[in-house]
């Protein structure tokens, strides 16, 4: 109504109906903009406010600094010091339902008379157990005896812990852990959901217990990286991983290294394992020390921070055709070009050569592909440099 050109009227009954559809129009006209104007708000809090998202990344740097502190407390093997501002701890809630094992001496006699041993009390120690589902609590009792002839003191030791003096079993520990780097499930929001079962197990104390699990596993881990740099051949790749910067507030750029054994493409024997390491920035140091021991041939992506150590000729290039794939689909995808879709389709055949040598031993591998691959890598590699006389120079699918 208020874009289109009028005249008053001059009527005055007509002037008061005029101005009441005036009034309505602009009524609707304000509510719509309110809405709008509500709407709006909403956007740019998702985008540019303080989300809660924001809280969640502070909540995981501070859980991150925790679990390192509780890792280097348990490697120092430190001996035990009363601390006296620590708080009481909370008994567990007496809800959780209780299982209670009893270990006794091997034998009812006196070792050193052969007298009857009688009880005259117990020690109970409390464990916090995980069952997939439900809390339980296993209680360990250790009936204290005495001779009655002797007055011999004999008890059942404690079995290992996971955390001396801890109160978490393994399986709780390990459902902690899966909890968070298998399922993403921050320490804080597992404390929230421990809370509803009437747990007060607030997110430091689980850090405390993540950090010493972590401690715990390095030679594990340790084992694991010895088993994949032994190979003859490893697969290698990064991930950028967001990570807070200390500090500032800010977020920045980590990575996620992993280097990968898998030796059942040509029928090896040992088992498949993937290491993992972590770095705050790309520098092609990290790869570097990482693969201080490794000899043989690596397969990886054209990183540049992997070329120092190929020039020290103690790791094979292995290049990844994958990665060249790569960029010619995301040039078809965008541009539909027919020089990347018969890129694509000229690779393909190299992949129906490596999929029927998948599974075979390395000497069958080398025939397959010196009679099925090599004219195909060759015919690929001329092809493509008559394409480059073809197209600009600095246009991505001559980059590609």
């Amino acid at each position: 109504m208020l874009d289109q050109a009028f005249t008053l009227p001059e009527d005055p009954e007509e002037l008061r109906s005029f101005t009441a559809r005036l009034l309505a129009e602009v009524k609707s006209q304000a509510i719509l903009i309110e809405k709008l104007r509500h709407q709006l708000a909403g956007h740019r809090a998702h985008r540019f406010g303080a989300s809660s998202e924001t809280v969640e990344q502070l909540q995981l740097a501070l859980e991150t600094s925790e679990i390192a502190a509780a890792a280097m407390t348990a490697r120092m093997k430190l001996p035990d010091i009363e601390e006296k501002d620590k708080p009481k701890r909370r008994p567990i809630p007496d809800h959780i339902s209780r299982m209670e094992v009893e270990l006794t001496p091997s034998s009812d006699a006196c070792a050193d008379c052969g007298g009857c041993l009688r009880r005259i009390g117990e020690d109970v120690t409390e464990e916090l157990e995980y069952v997939p589902g439900r809390f339980i609590v296993n209680r360990i009792v250790r009936p204290r005896l005495t001779c009655s002839c002797c007055e011999r003191f004999v008890q059942a030791p404690l079995p290992s812990r996971p955390i001396e003096r801890g109160r978490p079993g393994p399986g709780l520990l390990s459902h902690v852990l899966v909890s968070k780097y298998a399922d993403h499930l921050p320490l804080y929001r597992q404390s929230q959901i421990f809370d509803r079962e009437g747990l007060d197990l607030d997110r430091s104390t689980l850090a405390d217990w993540v950090g010493k699990s972590t401690a715990l596993l390095e030679p594990l881990a340790d084992a694991i990286g010895r088993h994949v740099l032994s190979a003859e051949a490893i697969f290698a790749d990064d991930t950028p991983v967001r990570m807070l910067a200390p500090g500032t507030g800010k977020t920045q750029t980590a990575r996620l290294w992993t280097y990968a054994r898998d030796e059942r493409p040509w029928a090896g024997t040992a088992p498949p394992a993937a290491w993992y390491r972590f770095s705050g920035d790309r520098k092609g140091q990290h790869p570097k020390d990482h693969l201080a021991r490794f000899r043989g041939w690596m397969h990886a992506d054209g990183y540049a921070g992997f070329e120092d150590l190929y020039r020290s000729g103690a790791i094979r290039e292995v290049a990844c055709m994958a990665h060249v794939r790569r960029k010619f689909v995301d040039i078809h995808r965008s541009q539909g070009s027919p020089i990347a879709e018969e890129a694509i389709g000229r690779i393909a055949q190299l992949y129906a050569v490596e999929k029927q040598a998948k599974g075979s031993p390395p000497e069958r591998r080398a025939e397959l592909r010196r009679a099925h691959a090599a004219p195909v890598f060759d015919d690929l590699e001329r092809w493509l440099a008559m394409q480059l006389t073809t197209i600009s120079g600095k246009s991505p699918l001559a980059a590609a």
